[in-house]
């Protein structure tokens, strides 16, 4: 395997990061890499927020409710997927987009576009070393990081993105067997042998990364992050921005 697979699977979440802040060179490097992604119909609705105002990011932590590490981190990025750059120049050229970009599917689109960007700022910071931290917690507070982030219409906070260099890193946690994710010409009709046997793993995972004092498993964190994390409100936050509005 070459370095960049290697790069690729030795990712892990960092929630622990040294004092140092990241340049305005290595900033430009990580943007410039997320611009590289692929993006639906070359459409880039996408935008990227840099979050280094010390006020405003412990603002966003109080409001959305973010975890704490996000202030000791070397850099705070928002990804948002962003139609309003297409809606206003359509307006300037008298084209009516409107109804396109106020779909489901234009919504996909955005969020997908944004997630490609970040996944190549992730592979590039891990390729230089730093560590990285997804925070979809930015979606609980979403209507107040809105409004303190100044946002338009047509525009929506799709995840956090923390950026530093660490401080500790964990071990690489296992992930569902090959076979459990990857299907060929059919999807399986029976799914429960290969997550029972994921149980099994992930939770000796969990005990190995502390010492046997942590009894948990995938399904215990994965069915608690959706009972408590529906999000109800997402819908009409969209439609008020003039989204996903049919």
């Amino acid at each position: 395997m070459n370095q960049t697979i290697h790069t690729i699977l030795d990712h892990v979440s960092v929630r622990n990061f040294i004092d140092q802040k990241l340049s305005e060179k290595e900033i430009e490097v990580l943007v410039e890499a997320a611009q590289a992604a692929s993006s639906a119909s070359f459409l880039q609705a996408y935008s990227i927020m840099s979050i280094d105002d010390p006020k405003l990011l412990k603002e966003l932590v109080k409001v959305g409710k973010l975890q704490p590490f996000i202030l000791e981190a070397g850099h705070f990025f928002i990804f948002c997927g962003d139609f309003k750059r297409h809606h206003d120049f359509a307006k300037e050229k008298e084209i009516a987009i409107e109804e396109t970009i106020g779909g489901v599917d234009a919504l996909m689109v955005g969020a997908i576009d944004a997630s490609l960007a970040a996944q190549n700022m992730t592979i590039a910071a891990e390729s230089l070393g730093m560590g990285v931290c997804y925070i979809g917690g930015v979606r609980d507070g979403i209507e107040a990081i809105s409004e303190l982030l100044d946002l338009p219409d047509y525009v929506f906070p799709v995840f956090g993105l923390v950026v530093g260099y660490p401080a500790i890193k964990n071990e690489t946690k296992p992930r569902f067997p090959a076979d459990a994710i990857h299907h060929r010409n059919e999807y399986p009709n029976e799914t429960l042998t290969s997550t029972l046997a994921y149980e099994k793993i992930s939770e000796d995972y969990y005990l190995k990364r502390s010492n046997g004092k942590m009894q948990r498993t995938w399904s215990d964190t994965a069915f608690k992050t959706l009972i408590n994390s529906p999000r109800p409100f997402m819908k009409d936050y969209l439609k008020q921005r003039g989204l996903d509005k049919h």
